[in-house]
């Protein structure tokens, strides 16, 4: 589903940033822009920026930004064309009736099925828990803690103990059996059609625009598996869904909470701790770690106390890690979990064992010390080697001498010892020799591939800071010289802009929120802040740079793919006539 290029353009102009937000949001000018605390996280010093001349808007604390129409998506939860139909109606232009394409239509079309189906499912479940048939769920559910209300809230139900009941339901409803099989409710053999749930209770999981995907159903007596979750569909992908984000993503906690199962997000929900989500029985993901890292930077583990418990906290930190959060690990014990705790201590003490959440490298110290006795000389010299080997890990040397003190302190060792035990496996042959070179080589690459991408980045905000830059480039540049997906997008439409003399960086983002997601990273290029050159002969020096970077890297792209010699001759000849060119910002 769109709406054409122009229409967008002209309900967005029609809306100035500045008078939509500051109905939501109170705002101070400061200089050329307006300044609030921002509606997307807690804080108390206003870092929120509202631009008339970009007509955008850019949180420079949790880097959340955009044009006019982004705002009202995210502020309420709305998708591209709601909040294209708010802001129409608020300038009062008329909408054309949307346009499809013939794929565009069969895949909104089967998905808006599945949502449809899904749906019906989980009122019908629903329905189920407060009848007679679902008397064993309900009781289940009251003892374990749950409020009528959260009941409610959750939406959670019951699937009878019959193995063809809600496929018979939603049959009556109309729905075909290809339908209802690709919703993955229903398993359709030669034998016949079977329900996927029956005899559980139901936990309907719902997407961040809190839209049923798919259902976690937890079985009432000995059967198994005890828990079980929906398959992957079209519109369900475990890897890519939280349990519980579509309330987190909107507490204004700073940072958000992982458990491992469905009872323990809505035991914490009911307690006020809304900011709780789990994985939907599945190992937790990097596009996990990135689905929350667009809500928070930081990031508490929550699982249970035991052993599993412990490992599946070793597992998701490196992945959190790499997801750019910020972790702490929450200390349970005595209790099993965030259930067991709350109901025995109370939410005042559950606050409080947050607060003292431990920092997640230091938590990975703390299990390997368990692993050995420090009673026994032999086994505490071994700790302090496993110890000295895990601060490897930390490339930036203020950092890792910040964790050598915090361990030696903790752990009574000389702090010169533990730093010259680090140095030695550091300085190892066996880690030094191909492991090392081969990690070298690896990071050069990653430097390499950095730096273009910065330059690529830089330039593009150079331009839209400063549009009579273009002029100075779009002879030697073309957007296929930005060899980085996001990058090259937008230098085809800043492009196409400068050719027609106007630089508008909130058109642009318009392209970028029809079914993308790439919004908030677009919004952020444009308020890169630029680097302050002390003189104007290191300026220039620094845009001549920038501009043959991105061009050496694209003709050196090229170089790799040529199969005959004068191909290859000609790249070369267009590298020397680069190095010759005049590029200046004067």
């Amino acid at each position: 589903m769109y709406y054409p290029e122009e229409v967008i353009e002209e309900v967005r102009e029609r809306n100035d940033v500045v008078d939509v937000i500051g109905s939501y949001v109170q705002l101070k000018k400061k200089g050329s822009s307006y300044f609030g605390l921002c509606p997307f996280h807690n804080e108390k010093s206003p870092s929120f920026s509202v631009s008339p001349g970009k007509q955008m808007y850019y949180c420079f604390g949790c880097g959340k930004g955009g044009n006019v129409i982004s705002f009202i998506m995210e502020y309420e939860n709305f998708g591209f064309v709601d909040a294209l139909k708010l802001l129409a109606d608020r300038a009062g232009v008329t909408l054309p009736e949307a346009e499809y394409s013939k794929e565009d239509k069969k895949r909104t079309d089967e998905k808006n099925l599945l949502l449809e189906i899904q749906k019906k499912a989980a009122l019908y479940f629903y329905y189920q828990l407060k009848s007679e048939n679902g008397a064993r769920g309900y009781e289940y559910l009251k003892n374990r803690g749950l409020s009528d209300q959260t009941i409610k809230s959750f939406g959670l139900g019951f699937a009878n103990p019959y193995p063809n009941d809600l496929y018979r339901y939603l049959k009556q409803q109309g729905y075909s059996d290809l339908a209802l099989k690709e919703s993955g409710l229903v398993k359709i053999e030669e034998r016949g059609a079977y329900d996927k749930f029956w005899n559980r209770v139901m936990f309907p999981i719902m997407d961040i625009n809190n839209r049923v995907i798919g259902f976690g159903g937890r079985v009432m007596g000995d059967g198994s598996p005890k828990y079980l979750n929906s398959p992957e569909t079209k519109i369900f992908d475990k890897s890519r869904n939280l349990y519980g984000m579509n309330a987190a993503r909107k507490s204004r906690k700073p940072y958000i909470l992982i458990c491992e199962g469905y009872m323990d997000v809505i035991s914490m929900h009911q307690a006020g701790f809304t900011n709780a989500v789990a994985s939907l029985g599945t190992a937790f993901t990097l596009q996990h770690g990135l689905l929350i890292k667009r809500y928070t930077k930081e990031v508490i583990l929550a699982y249970d106390s035991d052993t599993a418990g412990i490992n599946a906290a070793l597992r998701a930190i490196p992945i959190l890690k790499d997801a750019g959060l910020s972790i702490r690990v929450l200390n349970l014990k005595p209790y099993k979990d965030p259930d067991e705790f709350i109901k025995a201590e109370g939410a005042e003490a559950f606050q409080q064992r947050l607060d003292e959440a431990e920092n997640s490298f230091l938590f990975e110290i703390r299990v390997i010390k368990e692993q050995y006795s420090m009673e026994d000389p032999e086994q505490k010299t071994q700790f302090f080697n496993e110890a000295a080997k895990k601060l490897l890990e930390f490339s930036d040397e203020m950092e890792r001498n910040n964790y050598m003190e915090a361990i030696a302190r903790t752990y009574h060792i000389s702090y010169d010892l533990l730093k010259r035990r680090v140095i030695y496996y550091g300085s190892r042959t066996e880690l030094k020799e191909k492991p090392m070179k081969l990690r070298s080589g690896i990071q050069s690459r990653r430097e390499k591939d950095a730096g273009v991408k910065q330059a690529q980045k830089l330039l593009i905000t150079w331009i839209c800071e400063e549009p009579e830059i273009f002029s100075k480039v779009h002879n030697i540049l073309n957007p296929s010289d930005f060899t980085e997906g996001i990058y090259q997008k937008i230098a085809k439409l800043l492009f196409a802009q400068g050719e027609r003399g106007e630089i508008n960086p909130a058109e642009i983002l318009n392209h970028f929120m029809q079914g993308e997601e790439e919004d908030t990273q677009v919004a952020a290029i444009f308020h890169a802040k630029l680097p302050i050159y002390p003189t104007r002969e290191e300026r220039n020096r620094a845009f001549r740079e920038t501009v043959l970077r991105i061009k050496r890297n694209h003709l050196e792209e090229i170089s790799k793919h040529v199969q005959q010699m004068d191909e290859l001759q000609q790249i070369v000849r267009k590298k020397k006539e680069l190095e010759e060119l005049n590029i200046s910002l004067d």
